[in-house]
């Protein structure tokens, strides 16, 4: 018995040092010494803080702000662990809702948004990713289409000419990756540092 025991310890130790460790070390190292952002998170400073991640959306609710997709994400309810409670861009709790398309709450919250964002920009189309959540509740960006719906509002708030923000977005659009993958694509915490150094001038 021991004869059989024996070889499959080994093995277990071996592949568990090569798998937990020794590759994981590797990865980490190489990802590290070639991608160190990317690596770190994609972290995004402003004078010496960081302020978030060019990978991870933040709940930006202000007039004078560009606002990402709305986000289903939650936490746990501070009153009763055993409910959640809206909790937009909550990294520790990635996820889309379990909302189907024949759900009144979704309906009332589609519709609701549309009203919103309606009453912002009259006889503009709205584009669907204001109203529409992503799979992982995170996302960072929005079409241009959503950046460029949103310029009126913003110029208003902000006291600035909507030709100069329209400037801004179009300067901000990132194209495909590699030129194939994905949609052109606005980072609005980008956008929204770049609209804060543009009303500091």
């Amino acid at each position: 018995m021991l004869n059989q025991l024996r070889p499959a310890l080994v093995l277990l130790v071996t592949l568990s040092a090569v798998t937990g460790l020794a590759y994981p070390l590797a990865v980490t190292g190489i990802a590290g010494t070639i991608f160190p952002a990317e690596a770190a998170g994609s972290l995004i400073e402003r004078d010496g803080k960081v302020i978030g991640s060019s990978l991870i959306g933040q709940s930006f609710t202000g007039e004078g702000y560009f606002h990402g997709r709305p986000s289903a994400t939650t936490a746990a309810d501070p009153a009763d662990a055993s409910k959640t409670v809206p909790a937009p861009y909550n990294a520790a709790s990635s996820a889309g809702s379990n909302l189907g398309p024949t759900s009144a709450a979704l309906a009332e919250r589609v519709k609701g948004d549309l009203d919103a964002l309606r009453g912002q920009n009259p006889g503009q189309p709205v584009p669907v990713d204001l109203v529409t959540t992503s799979g992982s509740g995170l996302d960072p960006d929005v079409s241009p289409e959503a950046a460029f719906f949103q310029v009126s509002r913003v110029a208003k708030a902000r006291r600035l000419p909507e030709d100069k923000l329209r400037d801004l977005v179009a300067g901000q659009v990132q194209g495909r990756t590699l030129g194939l993958l994905g949609e052109a694509r606005v980072n609005v915490l980008a956008l929204n540092l770049a609209l804060d150094d543009l009303a500091k001038r």
